[in-house]
């Protein structure tokens, strides 16, 4: 029955596992280790805590440390980061010997970490950011454009007389999203059919502008790109992109 066994557990063993066949006698020397030891014995334990230690020490020098470096410093070649440090940390994190407490630790991770994409991401689309500020600062001085103190531009196309909308409402809207560049990205008009969301739950400049604008109103928004996605990758929307939005607020959900 070994022998029937056998071809499928090759085609596991380089396809599942990805173990190379010119290193089959070590997955041979663990098998027969394992194989011996008895149902009971600690021996299986002890293995077993080895054997996954190891595979996730792999996966760290394979995949994760590579996985974290592109996501933090994209193509860079000339940044890193200590992958001695990093299982360091695991260790102390398992052995309960912390210098800090694993919340402070997220946080500053998570804080770190977002500063240094955005710092990369503000180099790599920088004509991105740059067509933004230049596209504003062109367009508030256009004939019925208003800019609020958050730098918000909009454009009062048609004037509703319905109730203005809290941030924590639900609105029926119709809207058609484009880039700078005429580029539409999103819109519900194509799907025939309003969106409706709370006013809270979406981006920023949305949020401000559905928190000012009368039910029955049709607005055209001018959002710089720290009121829209930021640093972020969305679709076809490029990290730093300004955007313009025509919104028709239809109503208040109760």
């Amino acid at each position: 029955m070994g022998v029937t066994e056998s071809e499928g557990l090759r085609s596991y063993l380089t396809g599942g596992m990805n173990v190379d066949t010119l290193y089959l006698s070590e997955f041979i020397k663990g098998l027969n280790q394992g194989a011996s030891a008895k149902e009971d014995d600690n021996a299986i334990k002890k293995n077993m805590a080895y054997s996954a230690g190891l595979r996730i020490g792999l996966q760290i020098s394979s995949q994760i440390v590579s996985s974290i470096k592109s996501d933090l410093f994209g193509e860079d070649s000339t940044q890193t980061i200590n992958k001695d440090d990093f299982v360091a940390g695991l260790i102390h994190g398992l052995n309960n010997k912390n210098i800090i407490s694993i919340d402070v630790a997220k946080e500053y991770s998570q804080t770190t970490s977002e500063a240094i994409k955005a710092k990369r991401l503000e180099v790599e689309y920088a004509d991105n950011k740059a067509a933004g500020e230049k596209f504003l600062e062109e367009n508030k001085t256009k004939e019925g454009v208003q800019t609020t103190p958050s730098g918000l531009q909009y454009k009062v196309i048609t004037i509703g007389k319905g109730a203005i909308p809290t941030a924590e409402n639900t609105v029926k809207v119709h809207y058609k999203g484009t880039l700078l560049d005429g580029t539409e990205f999103d819109s519900s008009l194509k799907r025939k059919e309003p969106s409706t969301f709370r006013a809270d739950q979406v981006i920023k400049g949305w949020t401000e502008a559905l928190t000012i604008m009368p039910v029955g109103s049709k607005w055209e928004l001018y959002i710089p790109q720290e009121l829209a996605y930021g640093t972020r990758n969305s679709g076809q929307i490029q990290p730093f992109s300004a955007l313009i939005f025509e919104v028709e607020l239809i109503g208040i959900e109760k």
